[in-house]
């Protein structure tokens, strides 16, 4: 899950959002959202969906395995 970090920062940025601006519409804390996207920790999968689903994506794309 190493390209997770990437394409949360990617996907956050694109909607013009902060970590914690996102972090308040998803009911995640800014501090995870910061830890995932400098890949020191790894999300749990509850948490991916949430966020795929906040941003259009499917989970495979926010696991860096599809495109």
């Amino acid at each position: 899950m190493n390209k997770f970090g990437e394409r949360l920062k990617e996907l956050r940025i694109e909607a013009g959002l902060s970590q914690l601006q996102l972090a308040k519409k998803v009911g995640i804390t800014n501090s995870a959202i910061g830890l995932w996207e400098f890949n020191k920790r790894v999300p749990n999968l509850d948490a991916v969906i949430v966020l795929a689903e906040f941003f259009g994506v499917t989970v495979g794309y926010m696991a860096g395995v599809e495109d």
